[in-house]
Formats: C-alpha cells, sequence, structure tokens
C-alpha cells in the first residue's frame, strides 16, 4: 500500500513543481505564438445522418473520442473506454488487453462475437459466418475513435445481433511530418511503448505505428508479450477521388493463468495451478481502399480486405481441481493438448450513397454489395509435448483436423425520406446467400480414422427493417426495429464427442432488434440518450438427449439441434452535465463532468427445451423439461457506471464507479458453485478507476491512473473449457504512469 501512497504523492509533487517551472518558463512562452490546449469534451457524441457512405439515420450509435476521455488506453482497459455506453457488459479474462471481450444487451461478450468487429470498417473477426471470434484488436493508443452502432445496423453490416463495433485508426493530414510516442511502466513489470509517424506531403499521406507491451502480470502464470505494427498510405488522385492501402500485423505469447475453484478464488484469486498453458495468435489484416464523389448526388465506396490468421493452444484443460504435477512414475509431466487454427478470408465490399428528390421529399439512398470467402482449418486434439514452454510441436497426427470454407454474397439498400426537414423515415432490406461447407477428419478411434461427414449449408437470407427519427433543435427521438440472425457456428457442427449426432437441418439463429429512445444536447451543457430495447434470439442451438436407435438398452447420445427462444428487453440510458457550464462558471474553473450510464436488462428464455437422463439401462428414463423464465447465463440484471471528470487547459482528471449485477453462468440458473467451478453464480461486483494526464509545453503529456483502487475481489465469467476451466478472476489493484509527446 505505501507503493501506492508514493505514486499519488508523485502526482501531487510532479503538478506543483509543475506549476513552479510554468512560472519559470512564462517568459519563454510568451516569446512563443499563444498556445490554446482544449480542454476535455466528455463522449460519446453521435453519428451524423450519413458519414462514409453510411445510412445512421434513425439508429441507435455513439461514437467515443479517445483523445476526450482518460483511461489506461496502455492495456486496453475496457470497463474505462466503454463506460460512456450503456448496457455494455465486460469479460475480464485477464490483464493483457489483447483481447477485448465484450457484449451488449446481455448477449455474450465472448471475444465480442455476438458484434461485427471491424477496423476502419473492415472485418477484423476469424470468420464473421463461421468463427466471428476477435482475437485481434487494435491498441488503444492508435485508435482514434470508437463507434459502436446497435442492432439496427445489421441491414448496412451483416449478420449480428449486437451491432457493429468498429475501431477508427489514427490519421495525420496537416503536418508534412508528426511523430507521437507514449512509454508506460506500471504493475507487476508492465513496460509500453508506442511509437508513430505521420504527414501529408502534395497528394500523398501516410501514417506508420508500433506498440509493444509485455508484463508479468497481476496473477501467477500471466504473462505475455505483444507487438502491433501498422502502415498506412493514401494518394489523393483530385479533391473528391483517393486510393488508400493499409497492413496490420499482431503477435504475441501470452501464459494462460487457468480458472480456480470458488474455494481457490476465495482462498487466493491470484493463484494459478496452470503453468504450461500458452496462447499466440499472428495475425495480418490488410485493406485496399477506393474513395469517389462523382458530385454532390452521388459517392461511392469500395473496399478490398483480408485477413491471414492462427490461433495456437497449448496446454492442460483439466478442471482446476485437478493438479498438474510430475507424474512419480514417469518423473515427467503428462502430455499437453495442442490445438490449431488457420484462417484466411478475402472479400470486397461496396457502399454507395445516392441523394435524390421526388417532389419536394428529398431522399438518401445507402446501397451496395460485398462479396466474401473464408476458409479456416482447424486442427484439435494433437498431443503436444511435455514441456512448460509455448512449444507447438506435435506427436503424431491431430486427432481432429476438419476444413471449412464459407462463400457469401449479400446485396443491401437502406432509403430515407425525409418526409419533413424534422422527420425521416428509413425502410431497408438485406439479401444474404451463405455458403458454409466442412470436410475432413472428426476423431481417431484406434487406428481407424472417423470421418468428418461432408456437410454442406447453403441458405438465402432477407431481413427487412424500418428506422424512424424525429428531430428538434438540438435533439430527436429515434426509433428501429430491424431483422437480425447468426449464421450456424463451425463449432455448432463440430461437438465435443463423436458420438453426438448434429441435426441435418439444424437452422440459423434468427430474430430482430428494436429501439425507442430520446436524445441529445441541450445548451451545451447537457448530453443525453435514454431508450428502451426489446431483442428476440430464436432458434437458439443445443442439445437433447436421445435414445440410440431409439432403445432404451444402447445407451444415450446427444443429438444438437434447434432447441427455442431467449428475450432480452430493458432500459439504457446515458446522461452528461457539464456543473461549470451550466452556472457559467467554466472560464475560471474549468470543465466539471459528471456522468451516469444506467441499464436494466432482463434477458430470459421464453422457450428452450432441454432433456436429462436417470437410471441404468434397460431402465434409463428420459425427462423432458423447459427453461422457460430462466434468466440468460452470463447476462447481468444491471449494469451502472458513474463518474466525475474536471479539466482545464493543462490537466484532466476522471473517477469513474463500475457496478455490475449477479449473473447465472448456465441455462439451469445454477445457484451454489460447482466443485469444479465451472457453474454457480457470480456475485455483482463494484469496481472504482482513477485516471489523470497532465499537458504540457504544448505537446507533452504525463499519464497516470490506478485500477481498481480499492482492490475489489471479483469475476465476470466462469470458463467451460479455454482459457481454462473454472471461475476467471478479475485483475486487483494495479496502476500505470505513461510519458509521452506528439511533434
Amino acid at each position: 500500500m505505501k507503493n501506492y501512497i508514493l505514486v499519488i504523492v508523485s502526482f501531487f509533487a510532479l503538478y506543483s513543481n509543475a506549476q513552479e517551472n510554468d512560472l519559470a518558463l512564462n517568459d519563454t512562452i510568451k516569446k512563443l505564438n499563444p498556445v490554446l490546449i482544449i480542454s476535455k469534451q466528455q463522449s460519446p457524441e453521435r453519428m451524423p445522418e450519413i458519414k462514409e457512405n453510411v445510412l445512421f439515420s434513425g439508429k441507435k450509435n455513439e461514437v467515443l473520442k479517445l483523445s476526450n476521455i482518460n483511461g489506461n488506453f496502455t492495456t486496453n482497459n475496457a470497463r474505462e473506454i466503454f463506460s460512456r455506453v450503456p448496457g455494455v457488459t465486460i469479460w475480464e479474462n485477464e490483464g493483457s488487453g489483447i483481447q477485448i471481450n465484450v457484449g451488449v444487451r446481455g448477449l455474450s461478450p465472448n471475444r465480442s462475437w455476438e458484434l461485427n468487429t471491424r477496423q476502419n470498417g473492415y472485418d477484423i473477426s476469424s470468420d464473421v459466418f463461421g468463427y466471428p471470434e476477435a482475437y485481434y484488436n487494435p491498441p488503444l493508443e492508435a485508435v482514434e475513435t470508437v463507434e459502436l452502432i446497435r442492432g439496427g445496423s445489421s441491414l448496412q453490416f451483416g449478420p449480428q445481433f449486437g451491432g457493429m463495433l468498429n475501431y477508427q485508426l489514427k490519421r495525420e493530414t496537416k503536418k508534412k511530418f508528426s511523430f507521437e510516442t507514449q512509454n508506460t511502466v506500471g504493475s507487476y513489470g508492465l513496460m509500453s511503448s508506442y511509437n508513430a509517424i505521420g504527414g501529408a506531403y502534395k497528394k500523398f499521406s501516410y501514417y506508420v505505428y508500433n506498440h509493444s507491451r509485455s508484463a508479468d502480470g497481476w496473477r501467477e502464470n500471466s504473462e505475455y508479450t505483444v507487438r502491433n505494427t501498422h502502415a498506412f498510405v493514401e494518394y489523393r488522385f483530385t479533391e473528391n477521388t483517393k486510393l488508400s492501402a493499409e497492413y496490420t500485423n499482431m503477435d504475441y505469447k501470452m501464459q494462460q493463468a487457468g480458472g480456480l475453484t470458488d474455494d481457490q478464488f476465495t482462498a487466493n484469486s491470484r493463484q494459478s495451478l496452470r503453468e504450461r498453458n500458452w496462447f499466440g495468435t499472428p495475425w495480418n489484416v490488410f485493406s485496399i481502399n477506393f474513395d469517389t464523389k462523382i458530385n454532390d448526388k452521388f459517392s461511392s465506396n469500395t473496399k478490398l480486405f483480408g485477413l491471414i490468421g492462427e490461433r495456437n493452444s497449448v496446454g492442460i484443460t483439466a478442471t482446476p481441481n485437478t493438479i498438474d504435477a510430475i507424474s512419480t512414475t514417469t518423473n515427467n509431466y503428462s502430455n499437453r493438448k495442442l490445438d490449431r487454427d488457420y484462417y484466411k478470408n478475402f472479400g470486397v465490399e461496396n457502399r454507395n450513397i445516392l441523394k435524390y428528390e421526388i417532389g419536394k421529399i428529398k431522399s438518401n439512398l445507402a446501397f451496395g454489395v460485398r462479396i466474401y470467402q473464408a476458409n479456416t482449418q482447424r486442427l484439435q486434439e494433437g498431443t503436444g509435448t511435455r514441456g512448460s514452454d509455448f512449444d507447438l510441436s506435435v506427436e503424431g497426427r491431430y486427432a481432429r483436423d476438419i476444413d471449412f470454407t464459407t462463400e457469401n454474397v449479400a446485396v443491401f439498400a437502406e432509403n430515407q425520406f425525409k418526409v419533413t426537414e424534422k422527420l425521416s423515415i428509413t425502410p431497408g432490406i438485406r439479401y444474404e446467400y451463405i455458403k458454409n461447407t466442412g470436410e475432413g477428419r472428426f476423431g481417431v478411434s484406434g487406428a481407424n480414422d472417423i470421418a468428418f461427414p461432408n456437410k454442406t449449408i447453403s441458405r438465402s437470407k432477407p431481413l427487412f427493417g424500418l428506422g424512424l427519427e424525429y428531430k428538434f433543435r438540438t435533439t430527436n427521438i429515434y426509433a428501429n426495429i430491424t431483422q437480425a440472425y447468426r449464421p450456424v457456428l463451425f463449432s455448432d457442427l463440430t461437438p465435443p464427442a463423436v458420438t453426438d449426432v448434429i441435426d441435418t437441418n439444424l437452422k440459423d439463429a434468427s430474430g430482430f432488434n428494436a429501439d425507442l429512445g430520446y436524445r441529445g444536447t441541450f445548451k451545451k451543457y447537457l448530453n443525453f440518450d435514454f431508450s428502451l430495447f426489446y431483442l428476440s434470439y430464436n432458434n437458439r442451438i443445443g442439445g437433447t438427449r436421445q435414445f440410440l436407435n431409439n432403445d432404451p438398452n444402447q445407451g444415450t447420445f446427444i443429438y444438437r439441434t434447434n432447441l427455442g427462444e431467449t428475450v432480452n428487453k430493458g432500459i439504457e440510458g446515458f446522461a452528461n452535465i457539464n456543473v461549470t457550464k451550466l452556472f457559467n462558471v467554466d472560464k475560471p474553473y474549468g470543465n466539471l463532468d459528471v456522468f451516469a450510464t444506467v441499464s436494466f436488462i432482463d434477458s430470459r428464455y421464453t422457450d428452450f427445451a432441454v432433456f436429462t437422463t436417470s437410471g441404468t439401462a434397460p431402465n434409463i428414463a428420459i425427462t423432458e423439461t423447459n427453461l422457460k423464465g430462466n434468466r440468460v447465463e452470463n447476462a447481468p440484471r444491471y449494469i451502472h457506471n458513474f463518474g466525475i471528470s474536471w479539466s482545464n487547459n493543462n490537466i484532466s482528471a476522471t473517477a469513474q464507479y463500475r457496478m455490475s449485477g449477479k449473473i447465472f453462468t448456465d441455462a439451469n440458473n445454477t445457484v451454489a458453485p460447482s466443485a469444479n467451478g465451472i457453474t454457480g453464480l457470480l456475485e455483482n461486483y463494484n469496481v472504482f478507476d482513477l485516471s489523470t494526464e497532465y499537458k504540457f509545453l504544448e505537446n507533452y503529456n504525463i499519464r497516470g491512473g490506478i485500477n481498481n483502487l480499492f482492490n475489489e475481489n471479483y469475476a465476470t465469467r466462469r470458463a467451460g473449457g479455454y482459457p481454462g476451466p473454472g471461475i476467471l478472476p478479475g485483475e486487483g489493484r494495479t496502476f500505470y504512469i505513461s510519458i509521452g509527446a506528439k511533434l
């Protein structure tokens, strides 16, 4: 605790010393050109009606401008970054921030897989239609804005229930050459360095950055190293036509501490029983972007994009009450389990905006086409080494070797009819064709291969939606109802056991999102957005127990099929009040903001059949029950964030308090924790974060903060498999301090 007190005292000492230095530098500064440092204005902002050939009218959306937010960008602390967006659930597997796990409205946050995750407008997840997990996200020190468009975005961005999440990277368009650096140290060996150059000369512009970070980790066995490198170049043919290309490469090695039982978590949540578990995902994404504006009525954008990546894990995936120890017989560890995926995805997406008039009614038509192809090679259940390092060597063959491919063609159109200058009506449609195929080896029995039955699922899917927006002076009422769906995932086609059977008529999950809200600003001191939402998620996939050959004497098997529906509904609200502007004292006292995001979420099964067995052959009985009325797993009943920020021309500081409700971790709503820590109720938690920044000499800054100031012992999830079965603790108290410059 003394170390943390010293850090806080150091902040105040640094500030006092800086004030004295400012007095000494007054004479020098007076000789320079006057500099005005704009104090932070609190996010989120809202999208305009049209931006980059995307139509946002009537859709719930938030734009987080990171330069206006205090937070721990070094480790991508999602708890701070998304604190001003209501209804965001966050999984905190570990403190590296390499993967951002967020979900909205009670949907699973697992690697943001219920969201269409993008960078600069193109896909960055493994396979949008077969395995939509985001193993990569950019370092937030390189991000200009984070854009979140809710479920109404499915028409223009494709199938998902959560919406579209886009990381817009920084660019330099004013100077011929600029240099930015941010260097950070912190708790448990944290060291980070972000360095970028950029500029614009004549018709060219460019931006290149490298981010490297490493730490030992708050928990035992949780060290990591990560590097992100990005390069961008653009050529402007004319003022209205430009061509750009960009490439991102990420590579990391992460030790996985694994899960704990509840008793282990209570005794010492920092402990780990897995020192031989590792994970890494080398990742490459690229894009070629062509923008043109033909005239004031028509503009077009075309993106050619691709992804080449891997998912590699090696370790012991047994439950936490199983010890990974050296055998007294072999005098060595057991072999580890090795899984590897290889991804190759390519696509092209075209977006257009046409402005036209029918009589006196002005209209904006957004339309486009998308062509996409993806391939995943899945190698699982390989026999790894007996060692302890990140070794991907395999003994013999992988038990499972399956090749999945996805083909997709989509066309979409949304038309904004501006009935009056205040009232807009926006109907839309999207038509999807998706074809998934799979073939290969599902397992090995003795010396014989168990073939994965060659499987092809093809379907055509129309989606419809309607949006409304009515504008007042600086506020508006919005409403939207839009269909969405989730394609059958590769994991649904490859169940854990070779005896499981897949329904040949397995359907995609389908449903819709609906929003009704009121948002806007008032007299420059109030920013707000309050809304109701309703999300129907039908045809959820699960397993039912059935008899082999309809004979109780032959045992049972799991039949994976569509089982039922869940409904998520609730209230979302955000309000930010600038107190000093309210009382017109911001000039002498700076900006004092208080903000609150509140969400009440009711996520329940409305119809979900489950089957259990009892007895032994030949007297096995299968009993059918229904989970109707049960709460959806991993959906908290409330998520609230409260904060206060103060800033003047040089200093800004934010303190925030997050409250998240209890969650069930299985569909049966089990309360008592299981002995292995995989199921059981997770209690509510409250976490307090503090972040500060001091700017001096125009171009330099010192940042610092303390996360989980009061050292709350909490957990956000339980895992049934990777990254280690059991309860996964959130991080305790940590601090960081950073110095940077932009020249």
